[in-house]
């Protein structure tokens, strides 16, 4: 799949890396990568504070670059680097629980020239790679101008540290405003957009009246994250019943497990029992059917959850469940700014 207007091509689904040293090891990790390349993938995305929180969630404390390090090794020991798709990003903290940032000397947070010029070395060390395919931006820094948020960015691809950028968590203002300042200063442009995107997302009405239009318009690629809701979108959890005693778990039913919630999860398990697939794979065929989706970014603990969630992708959902899955989750979309 082409990355919007870019030269970078990914395949259709990307592997989402957060979980790597905290709810799985390095081990499970690994297993979890390969069992990702056996099925066709290549696009494997990171970040350099993955996973600073795991201690205070009850993980391993850790100052972040932990998934870095691990995605690293796996490369380095199956000789892959030159058939995998790098991505990573910066902005947030580092340090354990994010003790290293602004508020303190050692500064290491933020989108100015001198953090990520650091940042970068810092990735390409863990990683142990000699350039990133794709450099994001985690989300805005509101404190330093975006033309020396891309200056920097465009250094690093100048230098051949960096071959493209892209941007996550962004409102479709702020990207305009980073390609305006890119066309005026001859400096690199984002190619590519990280949002939440999925069928119970709060933000749905966002990315697909105000995100999506705008990428298709100006060459962005779309690569969402949480494209199954942290779970809740695999047809596990049932209406009635207790979510289990888990951090994501207890987190989906705090902000996003309603009456609504379970009458989108019903249709889905429905909608995949009529085309024999599962309910993560019709959750992820129906983001596919979107023509500003280049590739969903999936997350998992384990190989089984990635085969149960890639097998059948292929075969997508016929227009009819398309469209039931559209109108049951339309309750998340705003009556507002329609062109209809």
């Amino acid at each position: 799949m082409q990355l919007g207007r870019s030269g970078l091509f990914v395949s259709s689904v990307g592997l989402g890396t957060m979980q790597f040293g905290w709810s799985v090891d390095e081990a499970g990790s690994v297993e979890v990568m390969d069992t990702f390349v056996e099925m066709g993938g290549t696009f494997v995305d990171t970040a350099d504070i993955y996973s600073a929180w795991a201690g205070r969630m009850g993980g391993p404390e850790q100052p972040g670059g932990v998934s870095e390090e691990i995605i690293g090794r796996w490369m380095k020991a199956r000789g892959n680097r030159d058939r995998i798709v790098v991505a990573t990003k910066v902005r947030g903290a580092m340090g354990v629980n994010f003790s290293e940032g602004r508020s303190t000397v050692h500064q290491r947070e933020g989108l100015s020239r001198q953090w990520i010029q650091q940042a970068c070395e810092d990735s390409l060390r863990r990683l142990q790679v000699d350039h990133i395919d794709l450099y994001q931006a985690h989300w805005i820094d509101p404190l330093v101008p975006i033309e020396e948020t891309l200056g920097a960015f465009t250094d690093l691809v100048r230098q051949g540290k960096v071959r493209y950028i892209g941007c996550s968590n962004h409102s479709a203002w702020r990207i305009v405003e980073a390609l305006w300042a890119a066309d005026r200063h001859g400096l690199e442009r984002y190619v590519s957009l990280q949002p939440e995107y999925n069928l119970l997302s709060p933000n749905r009405g966002d990315v697909e009246r105000e995100l999506a239009p705008m990428c298709e318009r100006y060459g962005i690629g779309v690569v969402p994250y949480s494209p199954l809701a942290g779970g809740l979108l695999t047809g596990k959890y049932r209406r009635g019943e207790d979510l289990p005693d888990s951090v994501r778990a207890e987190e989906n039913a705090e902000q996003k497990v309603t009456d609504g919630t379970w009458d989108i999860i019903e249709t889905l398990v429905e909608v995949a029992e009529r085309n024999d697939i599962s309910p993560a794979t019709a959750a992820i065929a129906w983001q596919q059917s979107k023509s500003f989706v280049t590739a969903p970014i999936v997350g998992a603990n384990r190989p089984s959850q990635l085969k149960g969630t890639l097998t059948g992708l292929d075969k997508g959902l016929p227009a009819d469940d398309l469209a039931e899955l559209d109108r049951v989750s339309d309750f998340h979309m705003p009556r507002y700014a329609s062109e209809d």
